[in-house]
């Protein structure tokens, strides 16, 4: 268990963080927070456990009410289904009781190896019953042994889903990565690119991956174009290339704005003007650039030029679209790149950084804000989408799914 003086030093550190680098949308004023850690100083530094001493810095975070924070030790496993097994949830309701039931099924992801399909309802995990609003929890290196059942008959079946040891080292948030890009054509001239994460650190990685996709769609004689963000994780800059693809020039796609620049005051019209790179060297002469000055900037499309399927693209979104994806969603929608079907998005529109507090413990803090070129924000509210679909818990668990039916109505 943690000494208090070790617990003090995770706490200073803390405070620290937020108070530098924090960013809040609402411009939030943190001298009050800043009062009440203090004042929960004492029982912190006396907590009968280290969840206990968790459990209280949580809570205190909590009070900043924004996205984009956690606090955990290296090895904590993740809680959410998205982040391990390769899944969303929604609640829904059957014979009278609350179910979890599999919407997003991300490709080649553990849930989808194991057999676990869209519209599969949760009746228990390991043996325990589960049930909203808790979610089941999944370990990594672990195997879970999951009942599932359909929201229209009572038959139910065992599916095995196995958890990969945790790999990565680098400093994020742990969690299972997704296949990022997946592609195919719908019909002949319906090509369909799904993104569950925007991978690589600055994207670069994720741009030669949906090169190829597009590259392989318009082969086939793709002229219009669905980009199926439903349950996108967010990510890196490769959203800037997504969404690059959907127009022929070199516009902007929005502003972030840090802490400190928000504090100052700006007027985005003299924010520096930025292209997301498109090579590794470009990326290490953004960064030495930025690394003397404020990172505030407008970020702007790459010109990739005229496509076949502009002026016929659809982005589909629902409630775990969130983060980048959200980005690329808004983009489309105030550009009228694509129009935008599905359900609200999830409103976690910050960009995060982590900061090492010791004893292995870890802050994730965000420390600017996103704003569409206008200067307005959806973090908080989500991006709305232009028609409303959403899906049928029975339809889906035979397999249709109703929002991507629609689409394909729409482009056709």
């Amino acid at each position: 268990m943690l000494s208090p003086t070790a617990r003090l030093k995770i706490v200073a550190r803390i405070k620290n963080a937020v108070l530098k680098h924090h960013f809040s949308v609402a411009n939030l004023d943190l001298s009050a927070w800043s009062r009440e850690l203090d004042d929960c100083t004492p029982g912190l530094l006396q907590a009968q456990s280290d969840q206990d001493f968790e459990e209280g810095i949580h809570h205190l975070l909590s009070k900043l009410k924004s996205s984009h924070l956690d606090f955990y030790r290296d090895r904590r496993d993740p809680l959410r289904p998205e982040h391990t097994i390769g899944a969303t949830l929604r609640s829904i309701s059957r014979l009278d009781a609350k179910y979890w039931m599999f919407l997003d099924v991300y490709a080649d992801g553990p849930a989808a190896r194991a057999g676990v399909t869209p519209g599969h309802i949760v009746i228990s995990v390991d043996g325990n019953a589960v049930s909203p609003p808790a979610l089941p929890a999944f370990h990594f290196g672990e195997k879970h042994e999951l009942t599932v059942g359909s929201p229209n008959n009572t038959e139910t079946q065992s599916i095995v889903v196995t958890v990969p040891e945790r790999k990565s080292t680098r400093p994020r948030l742990p969690f299972v990565e997704p296949k990022s890009v997946s592609y195919k054509m719908l019909t002949k001239r319906v090509g369909m690119v799904k993104v569950a994460f925007f991978s690589g650190m600055f994207g670069i990685r994720f741009a030669k991956i949906l090169d190829r996709a597009i590259g392989f769609l318009k082969a086939q004689g793709c002229d219009r174009l669905i980009i199926d963000l439903r349950g996108c994780l967010g990510g890196s800059l490769g959203f800037a290339r997504l969404v690059s693809y959907m127009c022929p020039g070199r516009i902007p796609i929005g502003y972030d704005v840090t802490r400190k620049r928000q504090q100052r005051g700006y007027d985005a019209a003299q924010l520096p003007r930025v292209p997301m790179p498109d090579t590794r060297l470009g990326v290490l002469l953004r960064l030495a650039e930025f690394s003397v000055r404020d990172k505030s900037l407008v970020l702007l499309t790459q010109g990739l030029g005229e496509q076949p399927f502009h002026g016929h693209i659809a982005v589909l979104v629902n409630e775990w679209t969130s983060s980048a994806g959200e980005m690329a969603a808004q983009f489309a929608k105030d550009t009228k790149a694509g129009i935008l079907i599905g359900q609200k998005t999830a409103g976690l529109v910050l960009g995060a950084a982590m900061f090492d507090v010791g004893s292995g413990y870890k802050l994730y803090l965000p420390v600017f804000g996103w704003y569409n070129p206008n200067g307005l924000h959806t973090e908080g509210s989500g991006v709305v989408p232009d028609i409303a679909v959403d899906v049928d818990p029975i339809a889906l668990s035979e397999g249709v799914d109703h929002q991507l039916n629609r689409t394909l109505e729409i482009l056709q």
